[in-house]
């Protein structure tokens, strides 16, 4: 589904006041990978000045794997395009979100509002969320709050953000502005897979095997982003007769979404490359053997992005039948389509 499409809300100001009405929950079965996103981002004219900020990537690149979930929290709440500016005042721990020309504060209207239309989404299984960065509404890190004399610090959070992060907090959520950084990115949509994963783990029905061969599955990919979290979470599973079903799944689950919402980096990419390279080292002829070991060296010194070597290697795995390796996510976690590991 396009981006263009893939929400059921209208793009237009007026109609974005009562979006909420119109979605519904997925069907069973269904598992679309469902992401709420700032609607300025996609280039709903929702802005206090009546413009857009409609980002290229979120919407042109992401936008033709996922739904979106448009929402304006400003303009959803209740006001109109163009409108008055808000801002935050007071202390960045408890800040107000007040009109910047008259100072009315709209601080219990909109804390009203964004906790009943997080609820809503809450419902909608959602994989991640992309806001807009800056905004005294969505901005998820260092927005300005003005304190006594006019002066302002970077360390705010809007207030519809701090409630979708307080109520979802295992919810992959981004900044587009962060989503600039080729790292950050990848991390991101690898969150978001992952989650769209996970929630389709827990829709089948539960065994501890099932979990073993999920978890094992995972396994590079989730030492590239955390082995300390690989750990623990193995040990979890192999002492997870002793826990009740609920626990298990609760404790797996926030375990693994808090590994990987930790960035890959080479060396722990350089540590995975090399334990899937020693499944061939007794299967490849001296010179396959001598480029592979060329292409990890590359990698190792930022000559060549991740995907030269994972290129390589898929290609080996196909060739030998490597059929555990085969079934690592860490080779394939979002469609190739993105060409985000051409930039890691």
């Amino acid at each position: 589904m396009s981006a263009t499409s893939a929400s059921s809300t209208n793009s237009s100001p007026d109609s974005s006041t009562d979006a909420s009405s119109t979605e519904r929950p997925a069907p069973a079965g269904a598992a679309p990978i469902r992401i709420g996103v700032s609607a300025c981002l996609l280039g709903d004219a929702v802005r206090w000045d009546g413009g857009h900020k409609r980002d290229r990537f979120v919407d042109d690149e992401l936008g033709r794997f996922v739904e979106f979930v448009r929402v304006c929290p400003e303009v959803e709440s209740g006001l109109t395009v163009p409108r008055p500016t808000l801002r935050l005042v007071g202390t960045p721990e408890a800040p107000s979100l007040v009109f910047g020309e008259s100072g009315a504060d709209y601080t219990p209207t909109m804390l009203a509002w964004a906790r009943k239309r997080v609820e809503a989404l809450a419902e909608l299984d959602l994989c991640g969320y992309v806001l807009k960065s800056d905004s005294p509404s969505c901005g998820m890190e260092r927005v300005k709050v003005y304190g006594k004399g006019g002066m302002s610090v970077r360390k705010g959070r809007g207030l519809f953000a701090q409630v979708l992060i307080e109520r979802l907090p295992l919810l992959p959520v981004e900044e587009e502005g962060r989503l600039n950084d080729a790292k950050l990115r990848e991390t991101f949509v690898e969150r978001v897979f992952a989650h769209r994963r996970w929630r389709d783990f827990e829709a089948q029905p539960w065994s501890l095997g099932r979990l073993v061969e999920f978890h094992s599955a995972h396994k590079y990919l989730l030492l590239a982003h955390s082995p300390e979290h690989y750990a623990s979470l193995g040990r979890l599973v192999a002492t997870g007769k002793k826990l009740g079903r609920a626990q298990l799944r609760e404790q797996y689950g926030r375990g693994f979404a808090e590994a990987m919402a930790r960035p890959a980096t080479r060396g722990r990419h350089m540590n995975v490359l090399q334990h899937m390279a020693g499944y061939f080292r007794e299967q490849l002829d001296d010179a396959s053997r001598a480029e592979l070991h060329q292409t990890l060296a590359d990698y190792r010194a930022g000559h060549v992005p991740l995907v030269v070597p994972l290129t390589l290697l898929r290609h080996h795995v196909r060739r030998l039948g490597v059929v555990y390796l085969a079934g690592q996510v860490y080779l394939d976690p979002h469609p190739k389509e993105l060409m985000l590991r051409n930039h890691v």
